[in-house]
C-alpha cells in the first residue's frame, strides 16, 4: 500500500505542475491578445490614415500636409511592423506553454492510470487471500468434522 501512497504524492506533485502550466497558458493567452489588439488597433489607424491621405489627393493639399500625411503612415506601418514580430513571438509562447500544458496533463493521466491499475491489482490480491483463507477454513471444518 506504500506504493500507491507513493504515487498519490506524485499525483499531487503533477496535479501542481499541471495547475502552474494552466496559469502560464492563461498569462501567455493574455500577453498575446493584449499585444494582437494593439496589432488590430493600429492597423485600423493606417487604413484610417491611408483613406483620409486618398481623399486629401484629390482635393487640393499642400505639399507640407501631404509629406506629413505620408510621413505619419510609414511611421505607423514601422510599429506596425513592430507589433507583427511581438505577436509572432507571443503566439511562439502561447503555443509552447499550450504544448507545456498538454504534456502536463497527460502526465496526470498516466499516473491516474497507473494507480488505479495497483489498487485493482490489490484488490485482486486481497480477495484471492481472502479466498484461499476462507478454503482453508472450510477444509479445516470439513476435516474436523470428519475426525469426530
Amino acid at each position: 500500500m506504500s506504493n500507491a501512497a507513493v504515487l498519490h504524492k506524485i499525483l499531487h506533485i503533477k496535479r501542481q505542475e499541471k495547475s502552474d502550466a494552466q496559469k502560464n497558458k492563461q498569462v501567455a493567452t493574455e500577453q498575446f491578445e493584449q499585444v494582437a489588439t494593439i496589432l488590430y488597433q493600429e492597423l485600423r489607424m493606417k487604413e484610417k490614415a491611408e483613406t483620409d491621405f486618398e481623399k486629401a489627393m484629390d482635393s487640393s493639399m499642400t505639399i507640407t500636409k501631404m509629406k506629413q500625411q505620408s510621413l505619419y503612415i510609414h511611421r505607423v506601418n514601422e510599429k506596425i511592423m513592430q507589433l507583427q514580430h511581438q505577436v509572432h513571438i507571443a503566439r511562439k509562447q502561447l503555443q509552447d506553454k499550450q504544448a507545456i500544458l498538454t504534456d502536463a496533463y497527460i502526465e496526470v493521466k498516466k499516473i491516474e492510470k497507473l494507480i488505479e491499475l495497483r489498487e485493482d491489482e490489490q484488490k485482486f490480491i486481497e480477495k484471492k487471500l481472502e479466498s484461499q483463507m476462507m478454503d482453508d477454513i472450510s477444509i479445516r471444518q470439513f476435516a474436523n468434522a470428519n475426525i469426530n
